[in-house]
């Protein structure tokens, strides 16, 4: 897991400007930081002048702020004042406004230093902002910059990776390892769009290189379903008869309190709580909608409705990661934004570094001094990576049955048992932990909801091939407990070959005990 350095920003009483930022999770123990601050007048002024340029149409309101005498006082360099030449210096300083509001005092010190250890283990930061103020959702935070002339927080760079999150959430599902990506496409209604041409152009965008991509492109595989203008029910079904790992909506929304209405076609709605249930049930890891407001709350009498928008729904319910747009997009910025996201999710990039290189594609193709590269926002689930497909050299390969005729004969039956109950194993992978999804459900509060993973597969020792059970534990807290030599070694994360005879104890040391056995060919067990 690399490093992240996750922050959360929370108003501490409503009706004043006072507001605290503070370290959620940190690579480092001294790295828990907290800073009180007052909201800044400097950052409302800015914001405003930003609205009128690029949003004209924005109706929610955040803190005014008290004029503060800023010792840091920024440096705008003088520009040209005409159109673009303004425009440019408006994105410049409204991110760098947010930058020194958020970063101050102890908080860049943490930021810094997490960098440094990122930066000592050759790979970069993760960065997540949780916003807790749903008043401040809409500010592009994505555009934040430390100094002219330096890349925005959100853009491709070498030093880290940036998206929001949210602490309160579900749990996640089990997680499919996946080197395909399949997408289901669903156009919705919309009287802008012609489906039948927009369903093959984004078909054809998503495709790119063809959907069995040459290994010599070093593309993933990309299969898409197009549904245009599907009932509920045709879209839930769809969602349950296939392994989808992507979700892909495009159509119109429109922001509501229960995660905003998706209008899939006439008079017919599907809401983000009722999406959620049906994302997470089926396993899909990224949703991503070309929809105006996506990752934008709900707002009544100008405040935002807390915890509303359609991205902070669908995470909370335990969808891994979701992008959605923060204002409307133009289709042409659209396309080429997705075009240039496909491409790299089927480089298999993690999905944070994936949004950074086809938002840099936007600014590069659309120019800094306009707001198409500011538009995606991507929220990622606090327990997720962010990878999306494994590459072919990583990971374990799940054995099916029913893959080739009497296979599965070749490898020794083994069970489990505990308290006279047998389990039987079966070749490929049998999944352990606390909730029904699970091959072997243990319901004690101790145990994860996928608490650890009993696999199979071929070993060469010497010249022979011998098959192999093994355990791979992947508990929360390291739970998982083998007897050794008379005594109990606890394993975090690692994957130990299992002997017949075996004892095992999942959750406390004071669970019950479990046994690995080898079945005899005879045994009539």
């Amino acid at each position: 897991m690399n490093p992240s350095l996750s922050l959360a920003i929370a108003h501490l009483n409503t009706g004043t400007d006072n507001f605290a930022i503070w370290v959620v999770n940190a690579p480092y123990p001294s790295g828990y930081v907290l800073h009180d601050c007052v909201w800044s007048q400097n950052v409302t002024e800015t914001w405003q002048k930003w609205q009128q340029m690029f949003a004209p149409h924005n109706n929610l309101d955040i803190p005014q702020g008290k004029k503060l005498t800023d010792p840091n006082q920024l440096e705008i360099p003088q520009m040209p004042l005409g159109k673009g030449g303004y425009a440019a210096r408006l994105m410049q300083e409204l991110g760098m406004r947010l930058w020194r509001w958020l970063f101050d005092d102890q908080i860049l010190g943490s930021l810094e230093r997490s960098q440094g250890i990122a930066m000592g283990q050759n790979t970069r930061l993760h960065l997540r902002l949780e916003i807790r103020d749903p008043n401040l959702i809409t500010l592009p935070w994505e555009i934040m910059q430390p100094k002219p002339g330096q890349p925005a927080i959100s853009l491709s760079h070498q030093q880290l990776l940036f998206s929001r999150t949210i602490s309160e959430v579900e749990a996640l599902p089990y997680l499919r390892t996946d080197r395909a990506l399949n997408v289901l496409l669903v156009l919705g209604q919309d009287d802008r769009l012609q489906l039948d041409k927009e369903a093959s152009l984004l078909e054809q965008t998503l495709t790119a290189g063809g959907p069995l991509a040459s290994s010599s492109q070093g593309y993933a595989p990309c299969l898409v379903k197009t549904l245009v203008q599907p009932t509920p029910e045709q879209l839930i079904q769809e969602l349950e008869s296939k392994t989808y790992n992507v979700f892909f909506y495009a159509g119109h929304g429109l922001p509501a309190p229960d995660g905003g209405q998706l209008f899939l076609r006439p008079e017919m709605t599907l809401s983000g709580i009722e999406l959620a249930q049906a994302l997470t049930s089926t396993g899909v890891k990224l949703a991503v909608f070309n929809a105006c407001w996506g990752a934008i709350p709900a707002a009544a009498n100008r405040q935002a409705i807390p915890s509303s928008s359609l991205a902070e729904v669908l995470i909370r319910h335990g969808v891994p990661a979701v992008l959605g747009m923060r204002d409307e997009i133009a289709d042409h910025e659209s396309h080429s934004f997705i075009h240039a996201f496909a491409q790299a999710l089927r480089s298999r990039k993690p999905i944070d570094e994936a949004v950074a290189e086809a938002r840099q594609q936007l600014l590069t193709v659309y120019k800094f001094n306009q707001p198409a590269w500011t538009l995606p926002i991507l929220y990622l689930h606090p327990y997720y990576n962010g990878e999306l497909l494994k590459s072919f050299d990583e990971g374990i390969t799940e054995l099916p049955e029913t893959s080739i005729p009497g296979i599965a004969n070749r490898f020794p039956p083994a069970i489990l048992r505990s308290m006279g109950k047998v389990w039987r194993l079966r070749p490929g992978v049998n999944r352990i932990g606390r909730t029904a999804d699970n091959d072997i459900v243990i319901p004690e509060p101790s145990v994860s909801r996928l608490h650890a993973e009993i696999l199979s597969r071929n070993t060469i020792i010497g010249i022979d091939s011998v098959q192999v059970y093994y355990l791979q534990e992947k508990s929360t807290y390291g739970t998982t407990w083998i007897l050794e030599s008379g005594s109990w070694r606890q394993v975090h994360h690692e994957e130990v070959p299992l002997v017949s005879g075996m004892q095992l104890k999942f959750g406390s040391t004071r669970s019950q005990t479990w046994e690995f056995m080898i079945e005899n060919t005879g045994s009539s067990k």
